[in-house]
């Protein structure tokens, strides 16, 4: 059994979405002062690799702890879309044995432009293409961007349309191009209460 972690390590200063609060790991505590190490920690909910509530952009829709854990794992299905840029369009989807239950995994190559300008143009889910997965039962979506929607859209259709079929999105993942179609998913966030989102330890297990 192999493990692969999907997820970009949280540190000071990491890559944030505009706007959102800037990561801060600081000591609180010392083994020499206190007897003990203790870390105080400063970050947004959707910092680094994460997972999006329905919540997130709804306030009608269901919180991150409202949603069954089952809804953060299953058998991986992957989207090689690497050498793409632009839209993700339903036509790219068409081949991939989509089903209820599945973790759809948008491997676009992006996280290779972590942490420079260039990251923050990425490929994006096309709004037909967030329909055609929804008709197929997915309601488990990871990218390997920032978002699954174009990037400066305000409108977010696609986090609209998943978010409104209590679907679950998992962005700024990595490794995706090491994820064999059929590994097992895990993407369990921080249990924050009421939240829109959380960080994720996203693990691929096979």
């Amino acid at each position: 059994m192999r493990l692969l972690d999907l997820s970009h390590p949280i540190t000071s200063g990491m890559p944030v979405w505009p706007g959102d609060p800037e990561v801060a790991l600081l000591p609180a505590a010392s083994t020499v002062t206190h007897g003990y190490n203790l870390l105080s920690v400063h970050l947004g909910s959707q910092t680094g690799t994460h997972v999006d509530a329905p919540f997130h952009v709804d306030d009608a829709l269901p919180t991150l702890d409202q949603i069954p854990l089952e809804r953060f794992t299953g058998p991986a299905v992957v989207a090689d879309l690497r050498g793409q840029e632009g839209a993700i369009r339903a036509e790219d989807l068409d081949d991939l044995d989509l089903r209820q239950g599945a973790v759809l995994l948008l491997c676009t190559g992006w996280s290779q432009y972590w942490g420079t300008p260039r990251y923050a143009e990425h490929p994006w889910l096309d709004p037909t293409a967030a329909r055609l997965l929804l008709g197929t039962g997915v309601r488990t979506v990871g990218i390997d961007a920032p978002s699954i929607d174009r990037p400066g859209d305000p409108a977010l259709p696609s986090h609209h349309l998943l978010a409104r079929a209590g679907a679950v999105i998992a962005e700024n993942l990595t490794n995706l191009d090491a994820v064999p179609t059929g590994a097992q998913i895990w993407l369990l966030p921080l249990p924050l209460a009421g939240a829109d989102g959380a960080p994720t330890r996203a693990v691929a297990v096979f």
